[in-house]
C-alpha cells in the first residue's frame, strides 16, 4: 500500500495541531482563572472571619471571666448565676 501525502492532507493536519493547542490554551487559562476566583474568595472568607474574631475580641476587651471545672460558660448579662465564696487561710 502506498501513501502519497498530498498538500491539502498536510495543511489541514497542522490546521488541527494549531486548533488543538489553541484549544488547550485556552482550557489551561480558563482553568487558572477558575482556581485563582476560588482563592480569592477563601481568602476573602478568612478576612471576614478574621474581623468577626477582632471584633468579638475587641469587644470583650479588659473584661474578666474566671472559668471553673475545666468547663466553657457563656457570660451572662444579668449575672444572676454569680456566687460569693468566703476563703479563710489556714495555718
Amino acid at each position: 500500500m502506498v501513501v502519497a501525502a498530498s498538500i491539502s492532507g498536510i495543511f489541514r493536519t497542522v490546521l488541527i495541531i494549531i486548533g488543538a493547542i489553541v484549544l488547550l490554551r485556552f482550557l489551561g487559562q480558563l482553568m487558572i482563572a477558575k482556581r485563582n476566583m476560588e482563592a480569592e474568595r477563601i481568602l476573602n472568607k478568612n478576612q471576614r472571619e478574621g474581623e468577626a474574631e477582632r471584633q468579638r475580641k475587641m469587644k470583650s476587651f479588659g473584661k474578666t471571666s474566671i472559668l471553673s471545672g475545666g468547663t466553657k460558660q457563656k457570660e451572662s448579662k444579668n449575672h444572676s448565676d454569680i456566687v460569693d465564696v468566703d476563703f479563710e487561710e489556714m495555718k
